[in-house]
């Protein structure tokens, strides 16, 4: 999970926990109009560390796609079993 406000070069600075996760959560996106953060320039980054990475966007205040996330941790539980 990254945040908006530690900026998109993230991936690159912490390669190992992006090449190790299967996927990637780009929370506060609520705040994408107050900080200097390229939402596609900080996946390109991710994808270059782990090409299949999936990633979500969320809003924890608002709760912006909360309900792929939850989808995505019952499926992640489900296919463990």
């Amino acid at each position: 999970m990254l945040s908006v406000t530690e900026g998109d070069d993230k991936p690159l600075k912490y390669p190992d926990m992006f090449h190790a996760a299967d996927l990637m959560i780009i929370n506060k996106i609520d705040l994408l109009s107050y900080v200097d953060f390229d939402v596609e320039r900080c996946i390109n980054f991710a994808r270059q560390v782990n090409p299949t990475i999936q990633i979500l966007q969320l809003s924890a205040t608002k709760g912006d796609n909360f309900s792929e996330w939850t989808n995505w941790l019952i499926d992640s539980m489900q296919s463990t079993r």
